[in-house]
């Protein structure tokens, strides 16, 4: 099958998800065009079935910004034309939806027809879907696809809840690549970032406020009083320069390390004995899996998918938004020697519930259903 993916080629989750999902479906034998405006950070290596085509997106003095949306749904129709794509996969509902709905009407008025899916990942529902200027055009995007999944159950309940949807919605969850995402001998890696001994606490994300990276700091705090610990914290963002104040004023500088955006987040991984992720909102929770992966047991907050996939008590916790205090304490007690090995087994256990393989034949079988279900209408 040829398939368009169109996606954010930046670090965020969806943009990660649906390029790991394209080199997935490249090694399984089909055709996969990413459509974006920078090559995808994952996409690092050569392969026969993968190509890139890079939405060039001029500025005009007439436009105060630039018309990304236009550009995206004249590229859409350039590769769908010329390399007689089968189908778009389009991720996150804005614009990329949007856009695709675009493309479609100017390619039928050529003659030509295709089925677009779209998968709603999260911010494009919960954040950016709040805005009540851009609702009717999600509602719009998302009822003219011809298929559209979600990323957890608890996104899909949320979309239903606060739009007016009439198509059939598909939970297919996140999933991990079990042959990268591994916990590799790293205990040269251990020993230099806790030359003592001490346990290793990690934090993964985009440094957005919607991640509460002032708890995952406070709870390293509270951590650290009782049991010697490091934090890493992995990723960068806005909330960066306010964190690296925040954990002088706490006084906990030599034991925190800001270490940026990291390719090989798995190295980190693999000698963690801790992932904190507290967030505000988050619909799966990919960071968090890929620490499970690893072998790492995870702290989280009980918002969106999370208790979906990090189960109470048995891979890790679950607490309220902002309790600090409640976070410590479960902290505490996965960190102690008679616990920690069994959380981190029933960790990788989990993980293994969202391999990559068994995941992505559930989107080919669904590219299947709607592609037979497109050609029966038309």
């Amino acid at each position: 099958m040829k398939i368009g993916i169109v996606c954010y080629p930046t670090f965020g989750g969806s943009g990660v998800v649906a390029t790991e999902l394209g080199k997935a479906l490249a090694q399984k034998g089909h055709q996969i065009h990413f459509i974006t405006y920078a090559q995808p950070i994952r996409l690092d290596f050569f392969s026969e079935n993968i190509w890139y085509h890079e939405v060039n997106i001029n500025s005009y003095p007439l436009f105060q910004y630039p018309p990304y949306e236009s550009a995206l749904a004249g590229k859409m129709v350039d590769v769908v034309k010329y390399e007689k794509l089968d189908l778009l996969h389009v991720h996150y509902a804005i614009p990329h939806a949007t856009s695709a709905f675009l493309a479609k009407q100017i390619l039928q008025q050529e003659g030509l027809d295709i089925p677009v899916i779209t998968t709603l990942h999260g911010t494009d529902i919960t954040i950016v879907g709040k805005d009540p200027s851009l609702r009717p055009v999600i509602t719009f995007s998302i009822n003219a696809s011809d298929g559209v999944t979600s990323v957890s159950e608890d996104l899909k309940k949320e979309t239903l809840s606060a739009f007016n949807i009439e198509k059939e919605i598909k939970v297919i969850y996140n999933f991990v690549d079990l042959t990268r995402f591994y916990k590799q001998e790293k205990e040269h890696f251990k020993r230099f970032i806790c030359p003592n001994g001490e346990k290793l606490l990690v934090h993964a994300s985009n440094f957005r406020k919607v991640k509460r990276i002032g708890d995952v700091i406070r709870v390293f705090a509270g951590i650290r009083e009782k049991v010697p610990s490091k934090l890493l914290l992995i990723g960068d963002g806005e909330e960066r320069p306010n964190m690296e104040i925040l954990v002088r004023q706490l006084g906990i500088a030599e034991d925190v390390r800001f270490i940026g955006k990291l390719e090989a987040i798995e190295e980190v991984l693999s000698v963690a004995d801790l992932f904190i992720m507290p967030s505000e909102k988050e619909s799966f929770g990919l960071a968090a899996l890929e620490a499970m992966a690893c072998q790492v047991p995870v702290i989280s907050s009980n918002t969106g998918g999370l208790g979906e996939l990090n189960i109470n008590g048995v891979t890790g916790f679950l607490s309220n938004i902002g309790d600090i205090e409640d976070m410590v304490q479960k902290s505490l007690f996965i960190l102690d020697d008679n616990q920690l090995e069994g959380f981190k087994q029933r960790a990788l256990e989990r993980a293994k519930e969202f391999d990559m393989n068994r995941v992505v034949s559930q989107y080919e079988a669904y590219y299947q259903e709607i592609v037979d279900h497109f050609t029966v209408k038309s």
